[in-house]
């Protein structure tokens, strides 16, 4: 019986999610905004081994944003506090020192109980249910909004594994 219950509660949880992504929000993001675009979605830190990929991501934006491709930038705090700028400073510091141009949203939880739904919705749609692991893992998402893959932080964005898996979404 108590398993039943638990399932009955997961079943529950994961119902409140959207069918797509554009259907959902995060922080002061509406993802209507995109649809019918294929998404990069990166969480992304300004003081993190991994943060020169944000140079890459506006390369890679640049190269296919008039083909339909959105890269967004989720600024989180969530690993070795690696982002502890205020939202406006995060822009600044992305814009100023790598040149993004890219949509970031304002900072938000990534990992854990309280991370956002969006996040826990890529997770599941990507056919994991492992949590992010780092800085820079980035999620690609079709214009359907519907199909995910996954990327780990190691995953440069010059790489050719992501670049064919961006070009097969757009």
């Amino acid at each position: 019986m108590k398993v039943l219950i638990l399932l009955m509660i997961s079943a529950l949880s994961f119902s409140s999610y959207a069918d797509d992504i554009f259907q959902m929000k995060i922080q002061d993001t509406d993802m209507s905004a995109y649809k019918g675009k294929t998404l990069l979605i990166v969480n992304i830190a300004t003081r993190c081994g991994y943060t020169p990929q944000l140079e890459g991501l506006e390369k890679l934006y640049q190269s296919y944003k008039d083909k339909g491709l959105v890269i967004l930038g989720i600024p989180s705090n969530d690993f070795g506090g690696q982002t502890p700028e205020k939202n406006e400073k995060v822009k600044e510091f992305c814009s100023l020192k790598y040149g993004v141009t890219f949509p970031l949203t304002n900072k938000a939880v990534v990992k854990g109980d309280k991370k956002e739904d969006l996040i826990a919705w890529l997770i599941k749609k990507s056919g994991s249910e492992q949590e992010i692991g780092w800085n820079f893992e980035k999620f690609l998402v079709d214009k359907s909004g519907k199909n995910v893959e996954r990327f780990q932080s190691g995953v440069e964005p010059d790489s050719k594994d992501l670049k064919l898996a961006i070009e097969k979404k757009i």
